[in-house]
């Protein structure tokens, strides 16, 4: 494609064009890589519904995209944090926070497509108000570029107006709600790239349309739950996915964009399929575990428990297995006692830790 002649990185990009792009995206190469793509996804897929409860995987892979999304805005944690500080965010870090507040915009997320059926403006500002702990509408700052790193001098000058704004959003809304020429797959990967190149907000555009990626596929039902971390992904292939991005604006790629998105589900799909069934097999271990060492035998609370928590104190034990503090504490001395759990003391506090579980998560 030849470069757009009216775009210009140092001016906002007001005359932005609406979706569906004029050429032709499905192409015979996109086409077979959309095969690809949904073939990954549908086991991937399948294999999480037939858990006997997906709800704990959910629980696990949110805590994965948490860390890994919040990791391409510069904001380090790791999953042994967040895992340690999701009842409790008493003792975390500014960034393990940060991080938790990603997952929460998820799960708000989730439920309001859930409700709703629809993706709109306003699931897209209520996910960003939860990752910014703070009322948030469309940008009103005149003076928002995207910079280089290295150079400082804009590379990128999304829209500005409120009234821009505010049409750009309704048309993105209306392609991504409506019936249209594209594939479920490939309406995803293009509403992405617009919406990040209208950067509605402030701050937490990239990481509010990561999690509308996740939830389109939800709501045009190619997926249960978002248990696609596709962060992960972009993490490895940083350089490149704010290339592809900036590549559709300057030349008009939305071909290779969208090559570049199939690839990424495709990879992330077959990979999560991988960690399901190891997390499958700890799971088995650890129920067998529980069976032996814990005098009722088998309580598949406590099992759900200890995969959802790898982190787990005495009281998660109470409230999820309806038993008293000292059968809490009898159980946990006991799945220490067997080489199931670790247990902490961390200041006033103690901590029971699944670390085989913790480190299969690590090497996902």
């Amino acid at each position: 494609m030849s470069d757009t002649p009216t775009w210009d990185p140092s001016q906002p990009f007001q005359n932005l064009p609406p979706l569906p792009p004029e050429q032709e995206v499905e192409t015979a190469e996109v086409l077979k890589k959309l095969i690809e793509a949904r073939s990954a996804l549908a086991a991937m897929d399948q294999a999480a519904r037939r858990l006997p409860n997906p709800e704990v995987l959910l629980s696990t892979l949110t805590v994965i995209e948490a860390q890994a999304s919040s990791e391409i805005e510069n904001v380090v944690t790791t999953t042994d944090e967040l895992f340690r500080h999701i009842d409790t965010q008493e003792g975390a870090s500014p960034d393990v926070k940060e991080a938790l507040r990603y997952r929460a915009g998820l799960y708000t997320g989730l439920e309001l497509v859930r409700n709703r059926g629809t993706i709109t403006r306003n699931t897209a500002e209520t996910i960003c108000t939860e990752l910014a702990g703070r009322q948030v509408t469309l940008r009103r700052n005149p003076g928002t570029i995207i910079a280089s790193t290295r150079r400082k001098a804009a590379i990128y000058t999304p829209p500005t107006g409120y009234e821009t704004l505010d049409r750009l959003m309704g048309e993105w809304e209306q392609y991504v709600n409506q019936p249209g020429p594209h594939d479920a797959l490939v309406k995803m990967a293009l509403a992405h790239y617009q919406f990040e190149a209208i950067h509605p907000f402030d701050d937490g555009n990239g990481r509010t349309g990561r999690i509308i990626n996740i939830l389109q596929l939800v709501k045009d039902e190619l997926l249960a739950s978002p248990v696609l971390y596709l962060s992960r992904y972009i993490i490895a292939h940083k350089d490149e996915y704010y290339r592809r991005l900036l590549r559709v604006t300057s030349h008009g790629e939305f071909l290779e964009w969208t090559l570049f998105m199939l690839d990424a589900v495709q990879q992330t799909a077959s990979s999560t399929l991988e960690l399901i069934d190891r997390l499958q097999e700890l799971e088995e271990q650890i129920k067998t575990a529980v069976a032996e060492a814990v005098p009722s035998g088998g309580n598949i609370a406590l099992v759900e428990l200890l995969t959802a928590r790898p982190y787990t104190r005495t009281v998660n034990v109470e409230q999820a297995c309806s038993v008293s503090r000292p059968t809490a504490r009898k159980w946990l001395a006991s799945l220490v006692k067997a080489q199931v759990l670790q247990r902490r003391e961390e200041g006033r506090e103690v901590l029971y830790v699944n670390t085989r579980y913790l480190q299969a998560l690590a090497n996902a």
